[in-house]
């Protein structure tokens, strides 16, 4: 939501509504955000959990191979051997000439915890955003984004500032 969509443009003097005011009108609608606190300022974040709610919000990290790397990284952006070069600064990726982000270099877990401090959201809501809600929109929640007697058993556990302690694939544990 928001990064490279249009929104209120002029057209013969007149403002027409472009895409991020549809994502607001279109109630079942889903938003993907990236929630890693560089893409969108908190006031955005806030605005789009008044007006969408918890049911129709999807965190995403649109993490490109950066992701989790430390500042002052140089990466590509595409192709390994001849993409772009960019750098990890102020915990998102940059062009190199700092014009522009690159893409995130966020984890899931950031998001929960960024997207938390920002609207005050209670946790098991925005949970819901980083798991059921894509689960729901992929068709595939029979299996996928919630504990249930019969799925997958993806867990992640974590403590109360969402720093990952353990993780869970198919019900087996996984070395974190």
């Amino acid at each position: 939501f928001y990064s490279a969509m249009s929104t209120v443009t002029r057209r013969n003097a007149f403002r027409v509504g472009g895409v991020v005011e549809a994502g607001y009108l279109i109630d079942d609608l889903y938003v993907e955000a990236i929630t890693d606190g560089c893409h969108l300022p908190p006031e955005l974040l806030r605005l789009i959990y008044k007006v969408k709610g918890s049911d129709r919000i999807i965190l995403v990290t649109d993490a490109m191979r950066g992701a989790g790397m430390p500042d002052g990284t140089v990466t590509k952006l595409g192709n390994i051997t001849d993409g772009m070069d960019c750098i990890i600064e102020d915990g998102v990726a940059k062009l190199m000439d700092r014009s522009a982000f690159a893409g995130s270099v966020a984890t899931s877990d950031r998001l929960v915890r960024t997207f938390r401090q920002a609207t005050k959201a209670p946790l098991e809501e925005v949970v819901r955003m980083m798991s059921l809600n894509p689960a729901k929109l992929m068709g595939v929640n029979n299996r996928k984004g919630s504990i249930a007697i019969g799925k997958d058993a993806d867990l992640l556990v974590f403590d109360e500032d969402i720093n990952i302690s353990k993780i869970m694939v198919r019900g087996e544990m996984v070395r974190v």
